[in-house]
């Protein structure tokens, strides 16, 4: 029975050596990973930092942006209103003032009398009109 129990002592002991090896590496492991978890950790908090400054900053440009869109909207509606109606009224006397002065256009000849091509021959257009 003291063989028995020799041998279990040393099986248990073995395992025992074997687990604080394992604890050994698992906590040097365990600091490994925290030395290099630290920095990334400061590197990521800095990469958020500036993004956020990035951010804000194209923030204050979007509604800088608005407020220049708006104004102009208000430019454009004023100008619109307060040259529109009488542009229109200037422009409509113009055309008329033309028409009344320059006679009618269908008492003005053609420059050139135009000619209309039919299967290879062309035909005046004094002929066209008589059809």
């Amino acid at each position: 029975m003291a063989v028995f129990w020799a041998i279990l002592v040393s099986f248990l002991a073995v395992a025992l050596v074997r687990l604080a090896q394992t604890l050994k590496a698992t906590t040097k492991l365990v600091a490994d990973v925290t030395d290099q978890a630290v920095p990334l950790l400061a590197d990521a908090s800095a990469a958020v930092r500036s993004a956020q400054t990035q951010i804000d900053r194209v923030d204050a440009i979007a509604s800088d942006v608005q407020e220049v869109t708006s104004n102009a909207s208000a430019l454009s509606t004023t100008v619109a209103s307060t040259f529109g109606g009488p542009l229109v009224k200037v422009a409509a006397f113009g055309y008329g003032v033309r028409r009344a002065l320059g006679g009618r256009k269908e008492d003005v000849p053609p420059k050139s009398p135009r000619r209309t091509v039919i299967v290879g021959r062309t035909v005046p257009a004094a002929r066209r009109k008589r059809k």
